[in-house]
C-alpha cells in the first residue's frame, strides 16, 4: 500500500507539473506574439528570400514561436502518460484562461494613465520623445481577431494533435516514440499555422489569400523543423519521467492511458 500511495502522489503531482508547463508556456506565447524577429539576425546569416507564391519571403516570425515548441512537447507527454482525456482538460481549461488573459490586459489599456509615470518615462534609453501609454496600448491591445483566431487555432490544433497521436499510438504501441509525437504535431500544425492567420487577417483584416498562403506556409516549415530538432527532448523527458516514477510504473502509466485512448476513440 505505501507503494501504491506513493505512485498516486507521484502521478498527480506529475500531471500538475506538466499542465502548469503547458498553460504558463502558452500564456507566455500568446502575451510575446506580438514582436516579430528575424531568425536569420538572430543566426547571422543572409535572409532566406524563398520563392512562395509568387513572391520571396524571409523567416520573420512571432516571438511567440519561441514558447510553442514547449506546448507541442507537454501536450505529447500528457497524452503518453494521460492519455486524450488528459490533453483536452488542459487544452479547453488554457483556452479559457487565454481568453480570460486578452480580456485582463484589454482592460488595463483602458486605464487612465498617471501623469507622472508618463512624465518619468517621456524619454527612450536614447533620448528620444516616447509615449508609454501608446506605447504599452500598441503592445498589449491586440485586435478581436487575434484573440479568436489564437482561441479557435489553439483549440482545432490540440485536437488534431491528440487525435493523430492517440491514432499512432495504436498503431505503434510502445515504440516510436518520435513518430506518433513529431508525426502529430506536423499534421496539427499544419492547420494551425493557417487558421490563426486566417481568422485574424483575413476575416477580420484586409490580407489577400495569397498573404494567408504566404505568411502561413514560413511559419509552417518554422514549425516543421524545430518539431524535426526537439525530438531529443521529448525522449529525455521520456527518460526523467521513466526514472522519476519507476520504468515499470510509467510503461504502466502509458499503457493505462493508450487504452483509455482506443476506447475513447
Amino acid at each position: 500500500m505505501p507503494t501504491s500511495v506513493a505512485f498516486e502522489q507521484k502521478k498527480q503531482f506529475l500531471f500538475l507539473f506538466l499542465c502548469g508547463l503547458f498553460l504558463t508556456n502558452a500564456l507566455i506565447a500568446e502575451i510575446i506574439g506580438v514582436k516579430i524577429f528575424s531568425v536569420e539576425a538572430l543566426l547571422g546569416i543572409a535572409p532566406a528570400q524563398l520563392p512562395l507564391f509568387g513572391t520571396k519571403l524571409d523567416f520573420n516570425m512571432s516571438a511567440g514561436v519561441v514558447n510553442w515548441p514547449i506546448v507541442f512537447i507537454t501536450s505529447d507527454i500528457i497524452n503518453e502518460y494521460f492519455g486524450k482525456k488528459g490533453v483536452r482538460r488542459i487544452s479547453y481549461l488554457t483556452a479559457i484562461f487565454i481568453a480570460y488573459m486578452y480580456i485582463a490586459i484589454y482592460s488595463t489599456t483602458s486605464l487612465p494613465p498617471a501623469q507622472f509615470w508618463l512624465d518619468i518615462n517621456s524619454k527612450d534609453s536614447l533620448g528620444n520623445s516616447m509615449n508609454i501609454d501608446g506605447a504599452f496600448n500598441a503592445i498589449f491591445r491586440q485586435g478581436l481577431g487575434i484573440m479568436l483566431g489564437s482561441i479557435v487555432a489553439f483549440l482545432i490544433g490540440q485536437v488534431l494533435d491528440v487525435t493523430v497521436f492517440s491514432w499512432l499510438r495504436r498503431r505503434t504501441g510502445s515504440k516510436h516514440i518520435w513518430l506518433r509525437a513529431t508525426g502529430s504535431t506536423l499534421f496539427s500544425q499544419l492547420v494551425d499555422s493557417f487558421v490563426v492567420i486566417f481568422i485574424a487577417f483575413y476575416l477580420f483584416g484586409n490580407w489577400s489569400v495569397t498573404q494567408i498562403l504566404q505568411v502561413g506556409s514560413i511559419n509552417y516549415i518554422y514549425k516543421g523543423c524545430v518539431a524535426l530538432l526537439t525530438t531529443p527532448v521529448l525522449y529525455g523527458a521520456h527518460y526523467l519521467i521513466d526514472r522519476y516514477l519507476g520504468k515499470e510504473n510509467a510503461h504502466q502509466l502509458a499503457n493505462e492511458a493508450a487504452a483509455s485512448s482506443f476506447t475513447a476513440m
